[in-house]
């Protein structure tokens, strides 16, 4: 027997329900055949995997690209070697960015961050913003308002005019939306004076701050059933592998860097930088290093459904496969 520890968990829980030993086998097997005359149960069908890639492929420019959705929450894939051809005001959420890769300055009236690969940051609800990339791309996740932050900032906005070099003020829109800024929801769209706008930074005491992918399990946003953090692994071995079972939550996992085995009980796949991942609340899970990495973990306590089209899906758990990672070293 294969012996292996599942933590049962809630969002709030800062430790374990409790922690339940269990044959790994029988965790990942399918159910034993019904004795009863009618099914008492669903099949469901296996993960699937959405894939980015991280690094900048040259693109007409476009809004950004949905991946998961709900009627409050979403999170999107952007890229951009141009100007954001406007400057944006939402009315009912904060907007959490992380930078991929490349470079991106983002403008404000709260002040200026030069944005680098591995790098957070939010724009609380109701600050005018704009974006000018340089064959970057970033992620973007649109939360009610107002999201606590929970990390330790690595620095913060500052007053910058010009922005960037080359800069120059020109006929600029503003445009104010709902509905988590989707298209086709702006409120009103007008003229403004980009140099009056960022020069407003001089008159407000608040600031943006800057957090950063950290060691271990690294909380950095959360509201009322929602969190974002980013997590480690290594190729540390470790005797016995813990599976995790969230009983109220969806888990959105996108992978930053490294290469792990994601195990769950709808199946095992492997995930490398630019994939995303949705766990329902209820499955087992566990991952297995190859390699030192990171991840960027959302916890939704909403169904949080995929809305872009699937890259793959997993494969089924055979004694054979867990056979394979038995030697393995892992993590989680």
């Amino acid at each position: 027997m294969s012996v292996v520890i599942e933590d049962i968990v809630t969002m709030t829980s800062g430790v374990p329900l409790r922690s339940i030993r269990r044959d790994e086998r029988h965790l990942l097997s399918p159910p034993h055949p019904g004795k009863m005359p009618m099914k008492l149960w669903r099949d469901h069908p296996p993960l699937t995997v959405v894939h980015f890639p991280q690094q900048y492929q040259a693109q007409p420019f476009a809004p950004p690209r949905g991946v998961y959705e709900n009627d409050q929450i979403r999170i999107e894939w952007q890229t951009m070697d141009n100007r954001q051809p406007f400057y944006h005001r939402n009315c009912d959420v904060d907007e959490i960015s992380y930078q991929i890769d490349g470079e991106r300055t983002l403008m404000t009236e709260l002040g200026t961050i030069e944005h680098r690969p591995g790098e957070f940051s939010r724009i609380p609800r109701g600050v005018a913003h704009d974006n000018y990339g340089r064959t970057e791309s970033h992620l973007l996740f649109y939360i009610p308002a107002p999201v606590t932050e929970t990390g330790s900032a690595v620095r913060t906005s500052s007053p910058a005019l010009p922005p960037f070099p080359g800069w120059q003020p020109g006929q600029l829109n503003e445009a104010v939306t709902q509905c988590m800024g989707s298209p086709g929801h702006d409120i009103t769209v007008f003229g403004i004076d980009e140099h009056e706008l960022l020069d407003r930074v001089t008159d407000e005491p608040d600031r943006i701050s800057v957090f950063a992918v950290g060691p271990g399990s690294n909380p950095l946003y959360a509201v009322d059933q929602f969190s974002l953090g980013t997590k480690t692994f290594t190729a540390e071995s470790v005797d016995v592998r813990r599976y995790t079972r969230a009983l109220d939550a969806d888990e959105i996992q996108y992978q930053i860097s490294g290469s792990r085995t994601l195990v769950t009980q709808r199946g095992i796949v492997e995930l490398g930088p630019g994939d995303f991942v949705r766990i329902p609340l209820g499955i087992a899970h566990t991952s297995v290093g190859h390699e030192d990495g990171a991840y960027l973990s959302v916890l939704s306590h909403r169904e949080l459904p995929q809305v872009a089209e699937t890259s793959r899906t997993a494969q089924p758990c055979t004694p054979e496969y867990l056979d394979a990672l038995a030697g393995e070293r892992s993590s989680r």
